[in-house]
């Protein structure tokens, strides 16, 4: 089977807590504090491997977790930091942010890596709250969470050269012959279903990957047929051959055919039409095709302000008896060799959809909404972390976290809410009163 998108959950490591804890030898009364740091949380990481041509991988495993960072221990021992956890994924997958569409990464080459979910750091010990005016703090912080989200992972397979055209025009077969791949081959429509790449070697030594993409018909941006579902193969091939029927035996006009694909691959991506085409005129073998390329041709070059037209080399090739295909490939291979790669997003793109994983004071700390039995509910993702790094089983550690809420001017914002003496203030499950 051919998996092309998947979307995955992924959680990174939490981080270790720290430990409260103080120095107790003979002979040293007053040692102090010796609670240790908790250890980072692992990170996940998506790392391209080569050796993999889809998603299949995914299909059964969608939840990814990496471990937790060792708690803080005393002597003042910081805990041992996580390994962090690798996701194999193959060449050409796009990674975005399921929830938001932003664009997280694009990974090329074998051995590129991405970081997707940071491990949460370590909680401090009360060793590092120590001061002249509290030398001895009962203090200590628990492991920052790991980040957690949902991504899709989209592939698009890597080929220099793309076969288009409509179902049955004979692309499976072209592929076969030039190349080792033995994609299906049948007498109907939609006999291929998922991409099939081959390895192009010419008599000079030169070669190119090709890629036999599943047939388009007219209206497959809009869904019809397979769709959109492989178009986006298509997107990172340098050179489009456009396969043709000459024979017209399906009763279609070939020029038609040639304007719907790209009117097709026009509507997927506007970008697309900047590729250099080459018309690969199909089944020359079969009668009437050498009339029909004529008429073809003559349809082609005289209208000249179709924006197809322009300098659009055409080759009449039979793939059943070797005609043509020579220097089809010949020339496919000069062109693939001067045309450089189409980058799939521009610079701008990439600025508009860059992702701010830190906290700024611009950002919204917190936010304030009232249940339907009127206790007031605390949220945001920077209170809620606060909240989990706060190691409620000391009260030094319970009174630094109320100065922190009222440093972050929550007491104000529930006055002017309507808030009074002994209201109900909840953060996720914790529940206090809020004091005028």
């Amino acid at each position: 089977m051919f998996l092309d998108q998947v979307t995955i959950d992924v959680k990174a490591g939490k981080g270790g807590d720290g430990m409260v804890a103080f120095r107790r030898e003979k002979y040293v009364p007053d040692g102090g504090p010796a609670g240790g740091d908790g250890g980072r949380g692992g990170d996940i990481i998506l790392v391209v491997d080569e050796g993999l041509r889809t998603l299949m991988d995914f299909r059964f495993n969608r939840f990814f977790r990496s471990t937790p960072g060792e708690n803080g221990m005393s002597k003042g021992m910081h805990g041992r930091g996580a390994d962090d956890t690798y996701v194999a994924v193959p060449p050409g997958t796009t990674v975005r942010n399921a929830e938001t569409g932003v664009l997280i990464g694009d990974l090329l080459t074998h051995g590129q890596e991405l970081l997707v979910a940071k491990g949460g750091r370590g909680g401090r010990g009360n060793i590092r709250f120590a001061s002249p005016r509290n030398p001895a703090p009962e203090i200590a912080e628990n492991g920052e969470p790991g980040d957690e989200r949902k991504i899709e992972l989209e592939l698009k397979v890597l080929a220099d050269v793309g076969l288009v055209g409509f179902p049955s025009v004979g692309k499976s077969t072209i592929l076969s012959v030039v190349s080792k791949a033995r994609p299906k081959i049948g007498a109907y429509h939609f006999t291929t279903l998922v991409p099939n790449l081959g390895m192009v070697s010419i008599e000079d030594g030169r070669s190119f990957v090709m890629a036999d993409l599943p047939g388009l018909i007219e209206g497959a941006s809009q869904g019809i047929g397979l769709g959109t579902q492989f178009l986006r193969h298509i997107e990172r091939t340098r050179v489009i051959l456009h396969v043709i029927d000459m024979s017209g035996i399906e009763g279609r006009d070939p020029y038609d055919d040639y304007l719907a694909i790209n009117k097709e691959l026009e509507s997927h991506n506007m970008r697309l039409l900047e590729r250099p085409q080459i018309v690969v005129a199909n089944k020359m073998d079969m009668p009437d095709a050498e009339e029909n390329l004529e008429k073809f041709k003559e349809k082609l070059y005289a209208n000249v302000e179709d924006e197809f037209a322009d300098k659009i080399p055409v080759f009449a090739i039979s793939s059943l008896s070797n005609r043509g295909l020579d220097a089809l490939l010949s020339a496919t291979v000069d062109l693939v060799e001067t045309t450089p790669e189409f980058p799939l997003y521009d610079q701008e793109s990439l600025e508009e959809e860059t992702v701010r994983y830190e906290f700024t004071p611009e950002e919204r700390q917190f936010d304030i909404s009232r249940d339907d039995d009127s206790t007031w509910v605390l949220s945001g993702e920077y209170l809620e972390k606060l909240f989990k790094m706060t190691n409620f089983d000391h009260d030094e550690s319970v009174m630094r976290f109320a100065r922190q809420i009222r440093g972050m001017g929550i007491d104000e914002a529930l006055r002017a809410k309507g808030a009074i003496d002994g209201d109900l203030v909840r953060i996720e499950d914790f529940g206090f009163e809020f004091i005028d």
